[in-house]
């Protein structure tokens, strides 16, 4: 649909909801994706398979150049690759600085609304005139030039609701770390998280690790890929996780059998899916991302 409007792309989307028999009252969210246009396309992708968990309305917003005419583009996809909606806007003109104008009319009535950057993200989600339409709002500071100034920003422009990927990411490591201190195995005196240079998520898991137990965390840089390893020292030796390659890992722990166990990267997707599962602000995430900028202002 070229050069069209909010009100008939609404129009087109009830008859092609009645062609296919996709009802919008089965849809649980609306997921807003901002997105430039050489991300949309991964971003799209992702956000679709999510739906098959979670069936949502895809509002995928694409800024274009400035300098054109103003128009809105829309391209739309009703049960294709997806168990909701799907619909790609492409903004010209002055329409780039309007997007929320765009968007209000194409929100399904008393559902929440999620807002995802999977590129570049404002300062303030929660002030953006987008980011305002959602009770979460999730970002990605890997996609950022500087990773970890990124993550370290968080707390600056924080409100409740805001999340960010760096943070589901760790969600394995924290569940198998739990799972590691099940038994007791002493105190944690200090210790260390292995990852890739650069890497936010090593800061988040380092934090989350020295409030959790009350020890002294650090990072150190490895090889990668990602992050590759937790070391724990106690009294009588150190609580490892390592991980080999990309889907598991060995948990040592002083007096008993090494165990291998799975600890997969995990597509955008499934981190995407797990982020729409709670709607609810992530106080857990708060205190991390505070502890990341104090850690840095030390």
């Amino acid at each position: 649909m070229g050069s069209t409007t909010a009100s008939e792309i609404s129009a087109q989307l009830t008859r092609l909801r009645h062609q296919v028999g996709a009802p919008a009252v089965g849809m649980v969210l609306t997921l807003v994706v901002v997105s430039d246009e050489s991300r949309q396309y991964d971003a799209v992708r992702a956000a679709s398979e999510a739906s098959r968990e979670h069936p949502s309305r895809i509002l995928a917003v694409i800024p274009r150049e400035r300098e054109e005419a103003t128009r809105l583009d829309a391209e739309l996809r009703v049960g294709e690759m997806t168990t909701g909606e799907v619909v790609l806007l492409r903004l010209y003109g002055e329409l780039t600085g309007h997007a929320d104008s765009v968007l209000s009319p194409l929100l399904l009535p008393d559902i929440p609304v999620v807002v995802w950057w999977p590129g570049d993200a404002p300062e303030i989600p929660g002030k953006d005139p987008v980011g305002g339409f959602g009770q979460r709002r999730v970002t990605d500071a890997r996609s950022a030039a500087d990773p970890l100034a990124a993550i370290r920003r968080r707390i600056d422009g924080y409100s409740p609701g805001d999340t960010d990927l760096a943070w589901t990411r760790i969600t394995p490591w924290r569940s198998l770390l739990a799972a590691a201190f099940d038994q007791p195995v002493g105190k944690v005196r200090d210790g260390y998280v292995e990852a890739e240079p650069g890497h936010p998520s090593a800061e988040l898991l380092a934090v989350w690790l020295s409030q959790t137990l009350g020890a002294d965390i650090s990072v150190r840089e490895s090889r990668g890929p990602g992050l590759t390893a937790v070391h724990l020292r106690i009294s009588d030796g150190e609580v490892v996780i390592e991980r080999h390659d990309s889907r598991t890992a060995t948990l040592k722990r002083p007096g008993r059998p090494d165990r291998h166990v799975a600890l997969a990267r995990r597509p955008t997707s499934e981190l995407l899916a797990e982020e729409l599962r709670r709607l609810d602000p992530d106080e857990v995430y708060e205190e991390a991302i505070k502890g990341v900028a104090d850690r840095h202002h030390r």
